[in-house]
């Protein structure tokens, strides 16, 4: 069997693809105000996150070229698909963010990933979502006063 090239390696077209979108990020970024008369302007935390994004990805495709490929590694499908379906659910509670709320989806969010994900109990997956939700709640909207999006039901 030929060996496959290392420019073709997960890692390596993962970490190209997201240094290319921390470029992206950082040439955004510029457009914006990085300092403002009150601090931190709208383009300093966009700024230093494409920064961190492309200098990280870089070094995900720096140290997958040099590491040695491991013989008879096998792609684990099942933590492959675990992954896929985070992504789906996280993609889902974005679409219904206008619809439902910002706390009423990052409850759902939560109750999903501790109870589905984790396997825990709908007792303890239920106390956790309404925990996220309510720190949340306190932290963002009381004690910050940032008007969150909110559903119907006013959360």
């Amino acid at each position: 069997m030929a060996q496959k090239s290392w420019f073709l390696k997960g890692d390596v077209v993962s970490g190209a693809v997201l240094a290319a979108l921390g470029v992206y990020i950082i040439s955004e970024a510029r457009q914006w105000n990085y300092v403002g008369p009150e601090g931190p302007g709208p383009g300093f935390f966009p700024m230093w996150y494409g920064i961190a994004m492309v200098v990280l990805s870089l070094w995900l495709v720096v140290v997958s070229a040099v590491r040695p490929a491991v013989a008879g590694a096998k792609v684990d499908w099942k933590g492959v698909g675990r992954a896929m379906l985070v992504w789906a659910v996280f993609a889902l509670c974005t679409a219904l963010l206008k619809l439902l709320g910002l706390l009423t989806v990052l409850a759902l969010l939560t109750l999903f990933i501790v109870g589905v994900m984790y396997g825990k109990s709908l007792k303890i997956a239920c106390a956790a979502a309404a925990g996220n939700a309510l720190g949340f709640y306190l932290v963002f909207s009381l004690a910050l006063n940032v008007g969150l999006p909110v559903g119907p039901l006013g959360f």
